[in-house]
């Protein structure tokens, strides 16, 4: 016969990784991420920035607001508004998401006050620029309270709950029917 042999069990050790925890809460339905941080940029000057996620349909915005403390001014040009990487225009080459992008900061006549780096994945471009407008305006509000009134009165607050119908069981899509022949 096979003795049993008495072990211990390994003791796993947590991960200790910020993006690991906030790439969970992305996942889960908690929305509560570090509202405020102050971190030495590459350059050396500290720069401000508030942090929010955005959402809709299958898409998810991973938003950072930036504002400089000294107050040096901000590149007037292009680049304030960066997605994965690239210029929010080049990103998405449609002009009405470009739009949909810029609403929250048009809203508050502050376009070239804020600079925002967004990473974002899933979903369709449409979605993706509904969830980057969510973010940008969550961390609007959490820049400064004054905000919100006039942010949730446009509407861009609100997270835009309608998704994609399940597919019902005997039906081709949600709720297309198979051709119906009598014979």
């Amino acid at each position: 016969m096979a003795k049993l042999i008495n072990q211990t069990p390994k003791e796993v050790t947590p991960a200790v990784d910020s993006f690991v925890d906030v790439a969970a809460d992305i996942d889960g339905d908690d929305d509560t991420l570090p509202a405020f941080k102050e971190e030495p940029a590459p350059d050396g000057s500290a720069e401000h920035y508030y942090e929010a996620v955005g959402r809709r349909k299958e898409a998810i915005a991973r938003v950072r607001l930036i504002t400089k403390k000294s107050g040096d001014p901000m590149p007037s040009s292009g680049g304030l508004i960066t997605i994965n990487g690239k210029d929010y225009r080049e990103y998405f080459a449609d002009q009405m998401l470009n739009e949909r992008v810029e609403q929250p900061l048009l809203r508050l006549k502050s376009l070239d006050r804020f600079k925002a780096t967004v990473k974002v994945s899933g979903g369709g471009l449409s979605g993706q620029a509904d969830a980057v407008r969510h973010g940008i305006s969550r961390a609007l509000e959490l820049f400064d309270q004054n905000f919100r009134k006039r942010l949730k009165k446009s509407g861009y607050l609100t997270r835009d709950p309608r998704a994609k119908e399940r597919r019902k069981p005997g039906l081709k899509k949600a709720r297309k029917a198979p051709r119906w022949s009598k014979r």
